[in-house]
C-alpha cells in the first residue's frame, strides 16, 4: 500500500513538472515564438533563416526604403541588410554610418559579428563577435557621442520605417 501511494505520488509531480515546463517554454518569450511561427509559416521551410525571408520580403515589397539603404550604404538593399536581425537595426546601422562618415561595410561587420569584407579599411578585430549600434559607434567613431548618435539613427530609421512614410 505505501508503495502504492509513493508511485502515485511521483506520477502526479511528473505530470505536473511536464505541464509546468510547457508552459514555461511559452512565457517570457511571446515575440521570439511569434516570430518563429509566422516566419516559418510563410517561409515554408524549416531552414533557419526565417528572418532573411522576412527582411527580403519587406525590402521587394517597400521599393522606397529599398532605394533609400542602396542610397545611405552604396549596395543593393538586400545585401546590404543581410545578417541583421531585424530590418531596424540595418536601417538604423546605414544612418548611423552615414551621419558620421564610417563605412557601413565595418558597422554592419560589428553589428553582426560577420568578417569585413576584403579590402575594407576596418580596425583589427571588427566582426569578430556581434555588438548593439552603440557599441560599434564607439568602436568605429571613439569620438563621437555614441548615446546620441545611436538614437538619432534609431528615430531616423523609425522614421523610414513608418508605412506612411512619404519621405
Amino acid at each position: 500500500m505505501k508503495h502504492l501511494h509513493v508511485s502515485s505520488l511521483c506520477l502526479a509531480v511528473a505530470l505536473y513538472s511536464g505541464i509546468a515546463f510547457a508552459q514555461h517554454g511559452h512565457m517570457g518569450g511571446t515575440s521570439y515564438g511569434a516570430a518563429s511561427h509566422g516566419s516559418m509559416n510563410s517561409a515554408n521551410s524549416g531552414s533557419g533563416t526565417s528572418h532573411r525571408v522576412t527582411i527580403d520580403q519587406q525590402l521587394s515589397k517597400n521599393t522606397q526604403l529599398s532605394g533609400k539603404i542602396q542610397k545611405l550604404t552604396g549596395m543593393a538593399a538586400q545585401q546590404a541588410c543581410d545578417g541583421f536581425k531585424n530590418l531596424g537595426q540595418c536601417v538604423a546601422a546605414a544612418h548611423v554610418s552615414k551621419n558620421l562618415g564610417v563605412s557601413f561595410a565595418c558597422m554592419k561587420s560589428d553589428m553582426t559579428g560577420q568578417e569585413a569584407p576584403s579590402g575594407s579599411n576596418c580596425p583589427a578585430g571588427t566582426g569578430t563577435k556581434s555588438m548593439s549600434l552603440g557599441k560599434a559607434i564607439q568602436t568605429l567613431d571613439p569620438n563621437a557621442n555614441s548615446k546620441t548618435e545611436a538614437k538619432k539613427g534609431t528615430q531616423q530609421a523609425n522614421q523610414d520605417l513608418k508605412p506612411s512614410s512619404n519621405s
